[in-house]
């Protein structure tokens, strides 16, 4: 195609075209869908709420707790639970539903469960064991509305865009992760924690708005999976039958149960080792969002999903840099290598993100997506509380010390697994930063 032909204005209504202002294959691409515009703008909105809540939850523990870092860890620990436990259910649901439909209860839900929240504390009535239930109760609807989110977004963007919107998915998230804690640092310092998180519960409807503006003929909705035996048991075996998909959720399982525990491994630095409070603690949010946009601005260029080494080199990369922090001086010096951690844990996920979508079958990818957030995500119960149990026994520096460490060994522990036993040999290509996974000889 020309490039006169790739940049001409076309019409709104013409599924997979470019709009004046948006190249095809560029940063921006998956904004020539209008559907994938409405998305993302209320994703945006409600990201912002998230971040705030994530914030004033942490630190509202923390007040109630009179500093506990074990409290905090539990509370953690509680809300990704459920993301271990019931994650499968959740992304037989996606494939079997609507997955629409799926989106406005579950952010119905979350809604609730953030204005109960906010209720309780702006009115001084919450307790530790009121936030741990809260949590658990948030964590539930998590579990799944990842799944049905995750996917659904191949139904708004398209497969041609689809790369391109994921990266632009995190680029929002990471954009109001600038945001949310700067805001919610302001919030709790003026108003408390339970403002901050009842604005979360306020910015769910720009989502539900956005499902509900949505144009149905535009969506390119894969089949529903009818009702069958075994089915969350195929979507396993699938999985199995793949050590492409098996190098990449063993590699974010170490990482995200080690090493991505952000909101309490910040929220101790700053109160415990730095001594500063709620609006100090916002801004290192703001720092690491940095570099988190930045990494998905570069990520949202990619046209194909990365595998192997770069996914692996990323993630080992990420855990020397979070040992890095863990060491640094001042609140000013943790603060400024807090973009970097940003940039590579985002470049870590969203490659990770993008070869599971892109090399999946449509009618399995609910059952998948749910198996790869359930060990990114599902196995904070048990790192939150142990690096929880660190800080307070050794301080807070070493739940970013021990977690990058555990983070890197983890990777290289998986590697080692998966060439011993699925009798795999990787092969690091010249040509391009992945690695071909093959099968050895018997």
């Amino acid at each position: 195609m020309s490039t006169d032909t790739a940049t001409q204005p076309v019409a709104d209504d013409q599924p997979g075209t470019t709009e004046p202002g948006v190249e095809r294959g560029g940063v921006f691409a998956a904004l020539a869908n209008r559907n994938y515009r409405i998305y993302v703008t209320g994703s945006f909105v409600s990201n912002i709420g998230t971040w705030m809540q994530r914030v004033a939850q942490d630190w509202l523990v923390l007040e109630l707790s009179h500093g506990s870092s074990l409290a905090l860890g539990i509370t953690t620990g509680l809300q990704f639970l459920p993301m271990l436990l019931l994650s499968p259910y959740g992304g037989l649901v996606a494939d079997r539903f609507d997955k629409r439909a799926v989106l406005k209860i579950t952010q119905a839900w979350l809604a609730l469960s953030a204005a109960v929240l906010g209720i309780m504390a702006v009115t001084g009535v919450a307790q530790t064991w009121h936030v741990y239930l809260i949590a658990f109760a948030f964590g539930i609807g998590t579990a799944f509305d990842n799944p049905a989110r995750q996917s659904f977004v191949s139904e708004v963007a398209g497969k041609e865009h689809l790369a391109n919107a994921i990266g632009l998915n995190s680029a929002t998230f990471n954009a109001a992760r600038i945001v949310g804690p700067a805001i919610a640092g302001l919030v709790i310092a003026a108003y408390g924690s339970g403002w901050a998180i009842l604005s979360n519960a306020v910015t769910y409807a720009a989502f539900i708005g956005a499902l509900l503006l949505l144009d149905s003929s535009r969506l390119t909705t894969a089949a529903r999976t009818a009702r069958a035996k075994r089915q969350i048991r195929e979507g396993l075996a699938y999985v199995r039958r793949r050590p492409d998909l098996l190098l990449v959720m063993g590699t974010v399982f170490f990482v995200g149960t080690f090493g991505m525990n952000f909101q309490m491994t910040s929220a101790l630095m700053a109160q415990q080792e730095f001594h500063k409070g709620a609006q100090q603690y916002g801004i290192l949010g703001t720092f690491m969002a940095v570099g988190s946009l930045t990494g998905a601005l570069f990520a949202a260029r990619r046209r194909s999903a990365p595998r192997g080494r770069f996914v692996v080199t990323m993630a080992i990369v990420f855990g020397l840099v979070e040992v890095a922090a863990g060491l640094m001086p001042t609140y000013w010096s943790y603060a400024a290598i807090l973009p970097l951690l940003g940039l590579v844990a985002l470049l870590t996920l969203t490659a990770a993100n993008a070869s599971v979508q892109l090399n999946v079958e449509a009618g399995l990818r609910g059952r998948v997506m749910a198996l790869y957030m359930m060990l990114l995500m599902g196995g904070t119960p048990i790192g939150a509380p142990l690096l929880g149990w660190v800080g307070g026994v050794f301080g807070a520096r070493w739940t970013l010390i021990g977690g990058g460490g555990l983070s890197v060994l983890g990777v290289l522990l998986t590697i080692a697994v998966l060439a011993r036993r699925q009798r795999l040999h990787l092969v690091p290509s010249l040509h391009s930063p992945h690695l071909s996974v093959e099968q050895r000889a018997a």
